[in-house]
């Protein structure tokens, strides 16, 4: 079965936030008249998208709009729960209606909504669509490198190494110490076949940057080009007892080595220090599971999963099934399985499993 790993291969954009602070005074006066803040479904609809819960968060939005709730916020958020629930066809529309109610002076929500709108594209099969989303962040901010990064990525699945590569240059240019990025663009080089055009970007990182780069980025960006042993002296520098980058790749390193032991020994060393992670409880899951420990790795998913917004949620879930599986208990693994499905329909591997599941 293939396992769920943490890293993802997508930039996760985020929209501007809004609050109000209300004055003490205030305050008391409106608990003394007994007065309500109004419902705003909007702003339920948006917890329940980043709940998962796409279809409340759809039944959220169609209230805000029988209330008179801001069209264009709405709009966005129908799209994202579309997008979540992969009805990206849905999320399209949605998401279009969401830049035509602008009021034609552009700002950062139309670039939010059109990062969103090129991603909808993209998986609902409208490559070009995405490529000309991309392109018209770019027409208006040259220097995003974030759609210079994501319009290389769709290049790639088109099979347009050239022109990914050129975007990806133009990424790297406008920030040349940005090792995120660096590592992004290896990891979708690789994905694509293209892993020796991946390793050009980190080895280059490493000597146009040698004097300045930290044991951290020097660390992890060895780490991905395979050269463990220089991993582990950069980052057994660190204090990976509180330092979570440096928990998080010692960690990876040791694993690769095949010293799983020391590994877990690690992640659990951090954990004691903070329970904030998720990542760090994945991973020593993970371990503890290549160890024959599955209670202990199950119980490892499940404390990640308690964390709140830990933003890889189904990747925790997914590896909690699979714990259930080693411990041959079927039935829960079918049962969670079900549900998993609900939230991601289009995990094809998954379906796949729950159909050898049914059968145990």
């Amino acid at each position: 079965m293939k396992k769920r790993y943490g890293d993802g291969k997508r930039i996760r954009i985020t929209a501007v936030r809004f609050y109000i602070a209300a004055g003490v005074l205030a305050c008391t006066l409106l608990c003394a008249c007994g007065a309500k803040e109004p419902v705003n479904y909007t702003k339920q609809g948006m917890a329940a998208v980043e709940a998962l819960e796409y279809s409340e968060a759809l039944n959220h939005f169609k209230n805000g709009q029988e209330q008179g709730e801001d069209e264009r916020l709405l709009y966005r958020g129908m799209g994202l729960a579309y997008m979540g629930l992969t009805q990206y066809g849905d999320a399209v529309t949605y998401l279009e209606a969401a830049l035509r109610a602008g009021r034609g002076v552009v700002g950062d929500l139309d670039f939010d909504i059109n990062y969103y709108l090129a991603t909808a594209y993209y998986k609902n099969g409208q490559a070009q669509e995405a490529l000309d989303a991309y392109s018209a962040i770019l027409a208006l901010r040259p220097k995003e490198k974030d759609a210079y990064y994501l319009r290389g990525c769709v290049k790639l699945s088109q099979d347009d190494f050239e022109g990914a590569q050129a975007d990806f240059n133009e990424a790297v240019a406008l920030d040349g110490k940005n090792y995120d990025q660096m590592i992004r663009i290896y990891m979708a080089l690789e994905e694509y076949g293209y892993k020796d055009a991946g390793l050009t970007y980190l080895q280059n990182a490493l000597s146009e940057n040698e004097k300045s780069i930290s044991d951290y980025d020097m660390g992890r960006i060895c780490y991905y080009m395979g050269d463990y042993e220089n991993a582990r002296v950069r980052l057994t520098n660190l204090k990976t007892e509180t330092d979570y980058g440096a928990a998080l790749y010692l960690g990876r390193t040791y694993e690769a080595l095949g010293d799983y032991n020391y590994a877990s020994s690690i992640y659990a060393g951090y954990t004691e220090n903070d329970q904030s992670k998720a990542e760090i409880y994945n991973q020593l899951g993970l371990c503890r599971m290549k160890m024959g420990e599955y209670e202990t790795a199950l119980e490892a998913f499940q404390a990640a999963m308690n964390i709140e917004d830990n933003g890889m949620m189904q990747t925790l879930k997914f590896n909690e099934i699979v714990t259930y599986e080693y411990m041959r208990d079927y039935k829960t693994a079918a049962a969670l399985m079900s549900s998993y499905l609900r939230s991601y329909p289009d995990d094809a591997a998954a379906k796949r499993e729950y159909e050898f599941l049914k059968t145990r």
